[in-house]
This record gives structure tokens, sequence and C-alpha cells, in this order.
């Protein structure tokens, strides 16, 4: 697979764990994850699913020598156990509680237990990411120049925002927060600093209305009303950004190229 359908196919996985996430609630909430999405999320690992009583297993890779199996239920749990253990633990039919050996497994699973909920979710995620050839040379990374560049010139806005999102990826940029946002802008931002101070810098914006991408260098701090009145006549279009157009993703081109660490990892 291509450099850049690997990292498309990070994105997808990375979209599908938030979604996933997001789906789940305290245990009192009485909310529920959202199976179909974990189902997708587990056939990007083309992992066995196993059907067994009323539960749906998946068996992923095992850890050293010890066998790991997946519960699609609300708990998620990942247990080091073969298929015969969890359904007991998890499903028991009544002859199997007459038995005392298997009463103490059904209401302790502690020793077979891996994780559970955002533990499991996030080992699946790490798991599927690092599966991808993410390495990329400099012509790979030329070519997604290009992409942008010629989704500006012909005005092809899903084209330009994909390869932003890539550059974004590849650069650890993030979605701006609501005080950056701006109608009909795709804004992302490198976040910096912590405790309340947080910076954005570089800032790129794309206006998709007026197809205009703009990139500012400087860091903004949120709490700094010049830094903020200074984003907003950038946003507006009475000040100047450092780059503007095609000078922009041959920009974020450059700094991916000269990042130390030469992957999308």
């Amino acid at each position: 697979m291509a450099f850049k359908d690997n990292l498309r196919k990070k994105i997808e996985i990375n979209a599908l764990a938030y979604r996933i996430k997001a789906s789940m609630g305290p245990p009192d909430s009485g909310r529920r994850i959202d199976k179909e999405l974990m189902r997708n999320l587990l056939a990007e690992g083309a992992y066995e699913k196993i059907l067994e009583r009323d539960m749906e297993l998946y068996r992923l890779p095992p850890m050293g020598d010890q066998p790991r199996l997946l519960v699609l239920d609300n708990d998620l749990g990942i247990y080091k156990t073969d298929v015969e253990d969890v359904v007991l633990r998890k499903s028991p039919v009544v002859k199997e509680m007459l038995n005392i050996r298997n009463v103490i497994k059904i209401l302790n699973d502690a020793d077979v237990v891996i994780s559970k909920k955002e533990v499991s979710l996030e080992t699946l995620r790490e798991e599927l990411i690092a599966g991808l050839d993410l390495r990329f040379t400099r012509e790979d990374i030329d070519d997604l120049v290009y992409d942008g560049l010629s989704g500006l010139e012909n005005r092809y806005a899903e084209g330009v925002e994909e390869t932003l999102h890539f550059m974004a990826d590849l650069l650890g940029y993030q979605p701006v927060p609501k005080a950056l946002q701006a109608a009909h802008h795709t804004i992302w931002g490198l976040r910096r600093g912590g405790g309340g101070q947080y910076l954005f810098g570089p800032v790129v914006l794309y206006d998709r209305m007026h197809n205009n991408l703009k990139r500012i260098q400087q860091p903004i701090k949120l709490s700094d009303p010049d830094d903020m009145a200074r984003y907003e006549a950038v946003v507006a279009g009475t000040t100047a950004p450092d780059q503007e157009g095609s000078e922009v993703f041959k920009a974020l081109g450059r700094d991916v190229l000269d990042a130390p660490d030469r992957t999308a990892a």
C-alpha cells in the first residue's frame, strides 16, 4: 500500500477510535459502546470473529505465549485466556454455576483480564497503527505538496482539505479551539504550552468559500488580546499572513522533511 494510503488509513483509525471513545460513558451513565463502530475498527485488523453462546469475541495476536481475546460488549475486555474460559466467566449456564471453582472464576476475573474500556480501545488503536508502514521519502511529501497545489489551482476544496489533514497529521497539528475557529474555514494549529497558557502556532487556515489558504508562523496566545486581534485581522484579510496560497503547502512540505523523525507515526 502506498504511503498516502497508509496515512489515510491511520487517520481513519484514529477517527474511528475517537468516535468509539465518545460513545463510552461512566458506569452509571447508562450509555452503551457503539458496537457497529467497534466492528468497523476491528475489521481494519481482520481479526478472527468467534460467536459463542450470546457473545461476540475477537482473537487478537498473542502477547508472547499468552492468547488474547477481546469481548465485544460494554466492558470491551481483553482476556489472556482461551475461548472456553471467557465463555464460562462471561456467559455461564446453570450447570457450570453448580461448580464452586467455576463460581470463583465467574465472580472474579482479575486473573485473566488484561484491560477494559478505554485502555482496551487504545491498545487496539495503537496496534492497528503499528501495523501500517508510515515511512516516507522526499518524493512522497513532494506528491502531497503537488496534490495540495492542484487542489488550490482547481478550486477543489475537498482535495485541499484532505492534503491539509495529511500534513497536519505529519506535523502534529490539531483542530484549533473554538476561540480560533472561523466560519467556512478549516483551521489546524500546533498546540504549545500548558497550564491554561495554551498557544497555537503555526496555524494554517483554509477558507473553503473563497479557496484562500494562509499560514501564521508566530504562536497565538489565546489569553493575549493583541495576539487575538492580530489573528482576527489575518482571518478578515486586513493583515497579511506569513505565507499564502501555494507557498503554504511548500512550507508545510519543508517542515515535514526537516522534522527529525521522518515517519508518520
